[in-house]
């Protein structure tokens, strides 16, 4: 299972992207493809078409992670250990759901999400 961040989402929305072999590569591997409720609500705020939003949502096939209680633990924990940047929260929500699930977040700011790898994030 992969987490997409909210660029792969936005990415993978608009068609004929470098994105999109990527993300055929990982489905015809059998990859499995989720997204965290935090990246699925920035993917939503859009501008996103009906048409975006029903072919992501086909991608991941419905599986939008939740943002618990254990997510919000390890969210507090990144943002403290990589300096409390406002800037960064809701990266830090985002990566604690994927370090959370065991999963790997396929992101296109790899450099902001750079920082929690030392916390447990893997990234795709």
């Amino acid at each position: 299972m992969i987490h997409l961040d909210t660029n792969f989402l936005i990415g993978a929305a608009n068609k004929h992207t470098p994105l999109e072999r990527v993300l055929r590569h990982w489905l015809v591997t059998g990859e499995k493809l989720a997204a965290s409720s935090i990246a699925w609500a920035e993917f939503l705020n859009g501008p996103v078409s009906r048409e975006h939003i029903r072919d992501m949502n086909y991608l991941v096939e419905g599986r939008i992670v939740s943002f618990g209680a254990r997510e919000a633990q390890k969210a507090a924990e990144l943002f403290n250990i990589t300096g409390r940047k406002r800037a960064a929260r809701f990266d830090c929500f985002i990566a604690a759901t994927a370090i959370c699930a065991g999963a790997p977040l396929a992101t296109q700011n790899r450099k902001d999400f750079a920082p929690f790898t030392a916390a447990g994030l893997r990234l795709a």
